[in-house]
């Protein structure tokens, strides 16, 4: 049985909303969670750009990725990445709180987003 959860993201901290994601995308909210098993619940998240911030997260949090070559590190910034895609500031912050495995992939699928009516206008 697929459960649909809508939350409204505006004016909620960004980790603690990343961890209330995390635990109905695992599956466990549900009585017959199982840590090996995929769970059938789908989050739809509203809102993402109206996301709070706490402390000085705007300007000192970057983000970190390399190439694998020689000189290949790149850092972005926080505010940068948030101003051109909040969802992707969500949708990393809750796989980062997913287990490290196969069924991660499965699972951060099942985490939609709905355009607010802001963004629709514009």
């Amino acid at each position: 049985m697929t459960r649909q959860y809508k939350i409204d993201a505006a004016n909620r901290p960004l980790g603690r909303l990343a961890s209330e994601i995390a635990q109905i995308l695992r599956g466990k909210l549900s009585p017959d969670f199982a840590p090996y098993k995929e769970s059938s619940d789908v989050v739809i998240v509203e809102n993402v750009e109206k996301i709070a911030l706490t402390g000085k997260k705007q300007n000192q949090k970057t983000y970190f990725s390399h190439s694998g070559y020689p000189k290949g590190a790149k850092t972005i910034s926080f505010a940068k990445v948030f101003k051109s895609d909040p969802e992707k500031v969500l949708r990393q912050a809750v796989s980062g709180m997913l287990p490290k495995n196969k069924l991660s992939e499965k699972i951060i699928k099942k985490l939609r987003f709905k355009k607010g009516e802001n963004a629709a206008k514009s």
